[in-house]
């Protein structure tokens, strides 16, 4: 953490009851933790406070040790005696909501404070320095109230942001303006329009789906196998040429597909998001897959929290510096799994590259799959690493294997190969089977799975092989000790949680019930709340780390 702030800045105070569960205060800034065993999420401090532009004030967000509130500083007006108003609070429509500014430091007392912009129906008490107001149902969006301190006859000006929440539970609640309600929590808001004729899972239809305040025309489906039964929809988003979807804000490229991936299969919002930047993680310098998290409204009513990410096609490819017209090939069943079975193809789906169908369709693959099943010894070692970016294949069996993965590590993954520069890669998909549970939530212990020698033939070579296998053994050793480390994954996940808590608190309030009687599962009992399977994850990570140091020691 970086040194405290020579300066005092001021600190808000918020009081806030909310009828869904949440709680809004700013949540801490997180410290790496003790990971064996991990301490539960804290559930009374959520959502991390949204950036708020600074002029020529500290560029770093700072918690106090005694207090844990946030500390944010404006130079709106050079601060006296290091004074500067600011702050970032949220709210829910319908609920009370009370903001006491303060300075900390010197000096111990303002001689007036004001405020000005206010809300309709908010009040300013000035002896109070405090800002009081219920939003009504209708209020959900983004306030702006500039606030002045006054000492000795010098004011310092700032910025105090209030976030109001949609009351989206609430009878009578009044749906939000798409194009000025642009966050929620902190998180991005998505708005998607069921097209006229319905959302169908073969065909794209146009539709509008807005974000940012930005319209965008596109092309909308359901996607998902499984998934498509659950009452909480995955959606394939594409987008026009010349208006393709990007987030510079966060670092998120522009992309002419995307997918908004439910939640609801897990309740802990976060396995999917970690198993690809897992796999971001272990090469840097190869083709990553980008996600973030999103709310989703579905015709103006609130859908829940979702995982928004790259969709895996040839411009996906195209992207990464490769030929769009590639040929590219989707595992969808445990047929893919590079052993002899009949056709050789047989296990994929062809989703891009000529020809689409028909003879010659599968050549390449049905080459690469006779090669792997029926090579000698001698040709394998000597050849595989001409016909498969082998890093790329040795980092996909250690990301399965440390995220026990069992629906990953044949099926739900992607090949792409260009026939005019050869040479095979691989993509990952689809992780609500990973991280201790399986496809259908359940519970899958931290010491279970095995070398994935069955499911995938190239797997088994690989490791097998006097040349590779140790190699492979080698690269697993220093992602263990590296990407892979328990500590660090789980702050990346605390990180995620204090980002998405007070969404995914939300989220669980609409889809709890709903999730617990799904048929796919609804014969479990050991039911976990949101914040047990938080925990749950967290401790299964590290348990599963110190299982696998044991089983490959350096």
């Amino acid at each position: 953490m970086p040194q405290p702030l020579a300066r005092a800045w001021l600190m808000l105070g918020v009081v806030a009851a909310c009828s869904d569960g949440v709680v809004n205060t700013p949540a801490p800034t997180t410290t790496q933790p003790e990971p064996e065993p991990p301490t539960p999420v804290e559930t009374g401090e959520t959502g991390a406070p949204a950036e708020t532009e600074e002029t020529e004030g500290p560029d770093e967000t700072e918690e106090t040790e005694e207090t844990g509130a946030y500390e944010t500083g404006f130079d709106v007006v050079p601060p006296v005696g290091g004074c500067a108003p600011a702050g970032v609070v949220y709210g829910v429509e319908g609920e009370a909501l009370t903001v006491v500014a303060e300075c900390v430091g010197e000096p111990a007392t303002i001689d007036t404070w004001s405020a000005s912009d206010l809300p309709p129906g908010a009040t300013w008490d000035a002896a109070a320095h405090t800002l009081t107001w219920t939003p009504g149902l209708s209020d959900a969006g983004h306030y702006e109230v500039p606030i002045v301190a006054w000492f000795e006859g010098a004011p310092s000006v700032g910025a105090l942001h209030v976030w109001v929440a949609d009351a989206w539970s609430t009878p009578g609640n009044i749906p939000v303006d798409p194009l000025a309600y642009q966050e929620e929590y902190g998180l991005p808001v998505v708005f998607l329009n069921t097209p006229p004729s319905g959302f169908s899972s073969s065909v794209s239809r146009p539709t509008t789906f807005v974000y940012r305040g930005h319209t965008f025309d596109v092309e909308a489906k359901l996607r998902g196998a499984a998934s498509l039964g659950y009452p909480k929809n995955s959606y394939t988003i594409d987008f026009p040429p010349k208006d393709e979807f990007e987030d510079e804000d966060l670092d998120f490229e522009k992309k002419r597909k995307i997918v908004l991936t439910t939640t609801f299969d897990d309740n802990a919002y976060v396995r999917q998001r970690l198993c690809y930047e897992i796999w971001n993680r272990l090469d840097s310098g190869r083709h990553p897959v980008q996600t973030m998290h999103a709310v989703v409204y579905i015709d103006g009513v609130y859908e829940g929290l979702y995982l928004l990410g790259d969709h895996i096609d040839g411009e996906y490819w195209e992207d990464q510096g490769y030929r769009e017209d590639g040929n590219l090939y989707k595992a969808v069943n445990h047929d893919a799994n590079f052993y002899i079975k009949n056709p050789l193809s047989a296990g994929y789906e062809k989703k891009a590259g000529v020809p689409e169908s028909g003879p010659g369709a599968f050549a390449d693959l049905e080459d690469l799959v006779r090669f792997v099943a029926t090579s000698s010894a001698d040709d394998f070692s000597l050849e595989i690493g001409t016909r498969v970016e082998l890093e790329e294949f040795m980092d996909w069996w250690a990301l399965v294997r440390f995220t026990e993965a069992g629906d990953s590590a044949g099926k739900n993954s992607y090949l792409y190969n260009d026939p005019e520069a050869p040479m095979w890669h691989y993509a990952p998909w689809d992780f609500n089977h990973s991280l201790g549970q399986d496809w259908q939530t359940l519970r899958t212990a931290y010491d279970s799975g095995d070398e994935f020698r069955g499911t995938n033939n190239l797997f088994n070579r690989l490791l097998s092989d006097p040349v590779h296998g140790p190699v492979m053994m080698a690269r697993w050793r220093s992602h263990l000790d590296g990407p892979l480390d328990k500590d660090a994954l789980d702050a990346l996940v605390l990180s995620w949680i204090a980002e998405i808590d007070p969404s995914a608190r939300r989220d669980w309030a609409k889809w709890e019930s709903q999730y617990r009687t799904y048929g796919g599962w609804s014969w479990r009992r050991d039911w976990t709340s949101y914040d047990e399977e938080v925990v749950y994850v967290r401790t299964w990570i590290a348990d599963r780390w110190g299982w696998l140091d044991g089983l490959y020691p350096p």
